[in-house]
């Protein structure tokens, strides 16, 4: 009899109404538009796209659309709390928040996100050929000589899980887990908001 050990968690869920994403659609383009300092981060980074990443701290008071999403997440965030056990003194607050636009043929590679007990990813806009978001077993610098799993091999037992996103998917995993955004293979430009729970 085999047992599972060390699980990994991915929260997904579904939210927002047509109403609210393209409200968040238009709020991240003007974001794009008007943000000078971020528009040269990503120039000199060679981002893709638009991030407000390195540039804005503010979203939440900035855009009421964004406040409100703040607090939907916080909902999901605490659920998630209690799925994975935490024993926290209080309930998981957002400690960082930034808007993306992924242009056609951009990517984003492996990383953590340090400093923060979980992080997640909600999806405003999907274009066609949109890059997956790609996790990583957190293990596999460890497995040496393991052998390949078989391609059928189940979701629980890859050593790479991938996730077609969505417009109103809501991803929610452990900080620690690293992941990435595949290479576009469409023209359109994908919205995403991206987070940190502290």
């Amino acid at each position: 009899m085999a047992r599972d050990l060390f699980v990994t968690r991915l929260y997904q869920a579904e939210l927002g109404d047509a109403e609210l994403l393209a409200d968040l659609a238009h709020s991240i383009r003007s974001l794009a538009a008007d943000d000078r300092a971020g528009q040269r981060w990503c120039r000199d980074k060679a981002y893709k796209g638009y991030t407000s990443y390195a540039s804005l701290n503010d979203l939440p008071r900035r855009d009421p659309m964004i406040g409100d999403l703040v607090r939907q997440l916080g909902t999901h965030a605490s659920r998630f709390a209690q799925e994975l056990a935490f024993d926290l003194a209080r309930k998981p607050r957002v400690d960082s928040l930034w808007v993306n636009l992924l242009k056609g043929g951009g990517a984003h590679v492996g990383h953590i996100h340090p400093h923060s007990i979980m992080s997640g990813t909600f999806y405003v806009e999907v274009p066609s050929g949109s890059g997956a978001i790609r996790f990583e077993d957190p293990r596999l610098a460890m497995m040496m000589a393991a052998p390949l799993r078989r391609a059928e091999a189940p979701e629980a037992l890859r050593q790479f899980v991938t996730v077609e996103p969505q417009p109103g998917m809501l991803l929610l995993w452990e900080s620690w887990l690293r992941h990435e955004v595949l290479p576009s293979s469409g023209r359109g430009e994908r919205l995403s908001i991206s987070f940190n729970f502290a």
